[in-house]
């Protein structure tokens, strides 16, 4: 009986242990939890659409903002799917917004980015209420959600066509789908019906318009760029292109390819608060933010003299 009672104590003390564990360090910082504010409002084609913010309780100085599109194939997937993540990098000083956007087959991916692009716009708006800096805006995305931060990152014409100037300092992708979509498509060769076809059309041309390995220019924001060593053939495939096509524009982009790693548990990896890849996002938005902050002539002589 004496036995089994220290048995009992032990494995009482070890969850304890546990427990106490994963409430130190940055765990013990407050946050704050707004959800549901709506950023787009619903017209006669497309329904609301709202976003969820999470940031620290106490801040001496406004903090990086960080915008997360979930994945999901363009056609599933919701925000609060993610709260946990959202409250990670609150606890982390980063104020954390999560978006919800239109879904196929009700929505086309532009319909997608147009609200990805207003989503932005709300934050740079009104994310110093929340304690972000308004002019410290990553994006960020998985999947399909990588596809979209990258095309609203990269052609220009979904900020302008709202009145705003690009206002990213960085994007940082995840295991992201459809970055050259055009070929996919055509290679895959789908019929009528098709989810994909749903989301992007039957048209070849609508395809390339929809492909962010078409919108590269030299003025994008910084990037940094995660893939699963087991990812999806398409995603591997994809990924190599962008990254191979990034070398003229910005040859210095990161880019980890996580050995062992599938393309569900590249996402769900950052529900453990300590997943290093937290550490390398935060250095990255550090080192991205203020290589942005250069005038484009200092810009450009770095550059010459890493050569």
């Amino acid at each position: 009986m004496k036995a089994q009672a220290r048995i009992t104590l032990i494995l009482l003390m070890i969850l304890l242990g546990a427990f106490m564990l994963t409430l130190s360090g940055c765990s013990f910082k407050r946050i704050t939890k707004s959800k549901n504010i709506v950023y787009q409002k619903a017209d006669k084609t497309s329904a609301e659409q709202q976003l969820n913010v999470f940031a620290p309780k106490k801040h001496s100085e406004a903090s990086d903002v960080l915008i997360f599109v979930h994945g999901g194939n363009w056609n599933s997937g919701k925000k609060s799917q993610y709260n946990i993540i959202g409250g990670h990098w609150a606890k982390k000083g980063v104020v954390t917004v999560l978006v919800d956007y239109p879904l196929s087959p009700s929505a086309g991916y532009d319909d997608m980015a147009i609200s990805v692009a207003k989503s932005v716009d709300w934050v740079k708006k009104n994310i110093s209420q929340y304690g972000g800096n308004p002019d410290r805006i990553f994006l960020s995305g998985h999947s399909a959600g990588g596809h979209l931060a990258t095309l609203v990152a990269t052609d220009e014409h979904y900020f302008k066509n709202i009145g705003l100037e690009n206002p990213l300092a960085g994007v940082i992708l995840i295991d992201a789908a459809g970055l050259d979509m055009y070929g996919y498509l055509q290679e895959e060769k789908f019929e009528k019906g098709n989810t994909y076809l749903n989301t992007f059309s039957n048209n070849p041309d609508t395809w390339k318009k929809a492909t962010p390995l078409y919108h590269l220019h030299s003025n994008m924001p910084p990037m940094l760029i995660y893939r699963g060593g087991k990812t999806y053939p398409s995603i591997l495939a994809s990924n190599e292109k962008f990254i191979k096509a990034l070398k003229t524009y910005a040859p210095e982009t990161p880019y980890h390819i996580q050995k062992g790693k599938k393309h569900i548990p590249m996402i769900t990896q950052f529900f453990n608060p300590w997943n290093g890849r937290y550490g390398e996002i935060l250095e990255f938005m550090k080192t991205a933010d203020n290589q942005r902050e250069l005038p484009e002539d200092k810009r450009e002589a770095e550059a010459f003299l890493r050569d």
